[in-house]
């Protein structure tokens, strides 16, 4: 179960975000983070592993994963 407030969303992993909102995977693959074999990343490891501040991944995937709720 990902963890449950927006100041936790950076340690969420990929696998975590896509589960709690589908619609994730978008926003994801939008900024290039893989989805399959990078989904036990954090969310602000995989947005440094293409070089994104991982600010700017969490505040794309704060208004989805809002909508999930």
């Amino acid at each position: 179960m990902p963890p449950t407030t927006p100041v936790d969303l950076p340690h969420w992993t990929v696998n975590e975000a896509l589960l709690a909102a589908p619609g994730a995977a978008a926003i994801l693959n939008r900024f290039g983070i893989d989805t399959c074999c990078g989904g036990t990343l954090t969310l602000a490891q995989a947005a440094c592993s293409v070089g994104l501040a991982p600010d700017i991944l969490v505040a794309a995937l704060e208004h989805i994963l809002r909508g999930a709720e």
